[in-house]
């Protein structure tokens, strides 16, 4: 019965598998194309990659001059017009002292502009740094630094975070009629400004915000007509705040020269 069901067994067709017919001719037509494409291409950015000659710098100078720019971008440049690496380029000029930033393009047919953004100086870092608008410290042994300028410091890395910290104060303190001269973050976290007027605040580690807004609600209608009497004012108190008064200038109640006066009932101290 096996072997009468395997003689019975219908043979399938076999599939027969062929290639498509391949059009050899209009391949190489193609290749031979893209090829010639490509040679005609490069022939004429040889011939188009002549030496720079001309290096056309724009920008509002103050700091940096156009001969720097123009050195920087031709110091070492051996590539031709085409072959110019721009990014390259920007990088080198971004390099210098006092450019912020740098845009560099292609100027028919021999040439390359330049245009550059200067540093514009917000703050002055410890002794000889600067700060950007950003918060950025862009130079760090300035030969000239703006007196005008406020003097921000702190533990190496806290640029940013202390160039935010005196916006937020500077602008509370403008609407207080005050202005911030200087601000500093110690390596123990605390904080502490110094006015224009000579007083130093000290608002410590804890709660900044709330110090600051007790000492501008409380404190400077306290203080208001004798800054120079006063060398600092001590926020960090929970329920209150401390006056420091110059040697010879005490307020009433004070324990004795340049001790600090409670400006409210039992203040309790805290960092």
């Amino acid at each position: 019965m096996l072997a009468l069901r395997k003689r019975n067994r219908r043979r399938l067709p076999e599939r027969e598998w062929r290639l498509p017919a391949v059009d050899v001719r209009r391949i190489a037509a193609v290749v031979g194309f893209f090829a010639l494409a490509a040679g005609v291409a490069y022939g004429l950015m040889l011939a188009l990659d002549r030496p720079i000659r001309v290096v056309a710098v724009e920008g509002r100078f103050q700091r940096v001059s156009p001969v720097q720019v123009e050195h920087a971008v031709t110091d070492g440049l051996h590539d031709g017009f085409m072959s110019v690496d721009l990014e390259r380029v920007r990088r080198q000029v971004e390099q210098l002292p006092w450019v912020d930033r740098a845009r560099v393009q292609r100027l028919w047919p021999t040439g390359l502009r330049v245009e550059v953004t200067e540093q514009v100086a917000a703050a002055r870092w410890g002794e000889a740094g600067l700060l950007n608008t950003r918060g950025e410290l862009f130079l760090t042994n300035a030969r000239h630094v703006p007196p005008e300028l406020p003097r921000l410091t702190g533990p190496q890395g806290s640029e940013w975070q202390v160039a935010q910290r005196y916006l937020a104060a500077q602008g509370r303190l403008i609407e207080a009629g005050l202005r911030l001269a200087a601000l500093e973050l110690d390596a123990r976290g605390a904080w502490q400004l110094e006015l224009s007027n000579g007083i130093n605040v000290r608002l410590g580690r804890r709660q900044v915000d709330d110090r600051l807004d007790r000492f501008i609600q409380a404190a400077v209608p306290t203080i208001a007509g004798r800054a120079e009497d006063i060398a600092y004012v001590d926020m960090r108190y929970s329920n209150g705040f401390a006056i420091g008064w110059k040697r010879g200038a005490g307020g009433a109640g004070d324990v004795g020269p340049g001790k600090p006066k409670p400006a409210a009932p039992a203040p309790h101290f805290t960092a």
